[in-house]
């Protein structure tokens, strides 16, 4: 979680309700601060959910509460934020259910680009997509079928560090939030994870570590599998090792080839992806150390 930023949206409209998410050292009276401010301003909270880890000793919380008419959010901000300092809190204040400004990266494979599309088009993502960065051409139709401007990057060794400024340029220039690695093949150096910390998630089979480099499913159908799946996680210098947010697998057997392997594989690809998008848009996700605590 990140500290509230004074360019976060303005007022919403009168009666919207608001979802607040944070994280501390666990202590007595963290609830009851946060509620009592809450309700001092004649907020009612319509859902909650808590942890605290034994193990880290920090405490989460998430709260979705419906504010009286009139309310800014700049009041709720500004009478909450003493209560984040005594706390030693990193808080995210949001309009619930506000579109969060998400860049897409992709390559060739189309199957999560098409997926997160779809679901932000029937109004079951609550992102809004400005732009598609694809190293390839192969999905810039799609692309345009959704009407989403594509830029092409392509990626080389002697190239990746203007295509990766390039791609910071389009976050600052879009007002991008969240960047998603929807089977984006090109790995990220560490000095543009350490920029995108926190809002950037990649999907990736989860035959990783066994099944490195190319044909992943070949290897796996070699070695009789039984369960395939997928792992979305925040993005992180260490390849495919940042705290994981979602997982879901499938189960299968030696009667399938590798194409009905891969088929598998992409379905629940896109499944877990676009709940851990969904997730991190809700403000569902808060960061505890190397692990995520997710109120889904």
């Amino acid at each position: 979680m990140s500290p509230t930023r004074p360019d976060e949206p303005p007022d919403v409209a009168a009666g919207s309700a608001f979802v607040l998410a944070l994280a501390c050292p666990d202590r007595p009276g963290i609830v009851h601060a946060v509620t009592g401010v809450l309700a001092e301003l004649g907020g009612n909270i319509s859902d909650s959910q808590q942890f605290g880890d034994p193990g880290t000793g920090r405490f989460h919380l998430r709260v979705q509460v419906q504010v009286p008419a009139g309310t800014a959010r700049e009041t709720l901000a500004a009478a909450f934020a003493p209560v984040a300092e005594r706390f030693a809190m990193t808080w995210a204040l949001d309009a619930a259910g506000r579109p969060v400004r998400t860049l897409v990266m992709v390559s060739r494979a189309g199957h999560c680009l098409n997926d997160l599309l779809f679901r932000q088009r029937a109004g079951l993502l609550p992102v809004e997509v400005p732009a598609i960065v694809g190293n390839h051409r192969d999905l810039e139709p799609l692309a345009t079928f959704y009407g989403v401007p594509f830029h092409h990057v392509p990626v080389t060794a002697g190239t990746r560090d203007a295509a990766e400024a390039r791609v910071l340029g389009l976050v600052e220039e879009l007002d991008v939030e969240l960047v998603v690695l929807a089977r984006y093949m090109q790995v990220l150096s560490p000095a543009l994870c350490a920029r995108l910390e926190g809002r950037a998630i990649n999907i990736h089979h989860s035959f990783l570590p066994s099944f490195r480099g190319a044909r992943p499913y070949a290897q796996a159908h070699e070695r009789g599998v039984k369960l395939i799946g997928a792992t979305a996680h925040y993005v992180t210098a260490e390849l495919d090792e940042g705290p994981i947010i979602e997982q879901g697998v499938e189960r299968v057997t030696h009667a399938q080839d590798v194409g009905e392997l891969q088929a598998i594989g992409a379905g629940v690809e896109a499944q877990v992806l676009a709940r851990a998008v969904r997730w991190h848009a809700e403000h569902r996700v808060l960061l505890d150390g190397h692990r995520t605590v997710v109120f889904a």
